[in-house]
């Protein structure tokens, strides 16, 4: 039997997994995710749908390793992301995944090439290719004559831009996305879901992203819907 190619393999296999919460009400843990299985292929984008309270959050959070499972395994990359240590698990944050969220969470008094490369600095020092790769992706998403410009000065869509760049400037496997849209208005929302489903193609990099925007989802590979915790389609 031939061994499969990276490109056959799974970036993220998802087993078996649960998270509970504690209750304050009665006592009984409050199950969010019962036993959800997911499997998503390099480059491919997939959008996480359901009403509010399904989990969605919850599972993006714990594929990206800012929340732990109460049981079942997460694999990236081939790795069960419970055998790394905090120092790994911070490294695989910041090199091969990539977080853009509801609120573009910008430092206010950096300027836009700062903020961009403020990941860049977790790990390492800050090079001459990063600096390039920030203007390109910069001009990429129209905004190559707002380098030195502050936050402050930026719309809100131009400000969830720049998140954008800045989850992507450490060439990251995977994208997760949070909402991305939902603090904008309808024609901005539509513009940088477009956007971000153009970039997942150029810059081959895998992207999950939770939304109530059917536009968003409809645009993206694949459509996981949850329903009480679980996997419904």
């Amino acid at each position: 039997m031939n061994n499969p190619t990276p490109n056959q393999v799974p970036l993220l296999s998802v087993e078996n997994l649960t998270r509970e919460f504690n209750s304050a009400e009665n006592g009984e843990p409050l199950r969010v995710l019962q036993g959800l299985i997911l499997e998503v292929t390099r480059s491919e984008s997939v959008a996480i749908v359901g009403s509010s309270g399904c989990g969605k959050s919850t599972l993006l959070n714990l594929i990206g390793t800012l929340d732990q499972p109460t049981s079942g395994t997460i694999f990236f990359d081939g790795r069960d992301l419970s055998q790394l240590d905090a120092e790994e698990l911070s490294l695989l944050r910041n090199c091969e995944m990539g977080f853009i969220f509801q609120s573009h969470h910008l430092l206010p008094q950096c300027s836009v090439m700062e903020n961009v490369l403020i990941p860049t600095i977790a790990h390492r020092s800050t090079s001459a290719s990063d600096e390039e790769r920030g203007r390109r992706l910069l001009k990429r998403v129209g905004l190559g004559e707002r380098l030195s410009h502050r936050p402050g000065q930026l719309s809100g869509g131009e400000r969830q831009r720049v998140a954008v760049v800045r989850a992507l400037i450490n060439k990251p496997q995977l994208l997760l996305a949070d909402e991305p849209t939902g603090a904008l208005d309808e024609d901005t929302a539509d513009k940088l879901g477009q956007l971000l489903v153009e970039l997942n193609k150029e810059e081959k990099v895998t992207l999950i992203a939770v939304t109530h925007s059917p536009s968003l989802a409809e645009r993206m590979d694949r459509t996981v819907k949850l329903a009480d915790g679980r996997i419904v389609s």
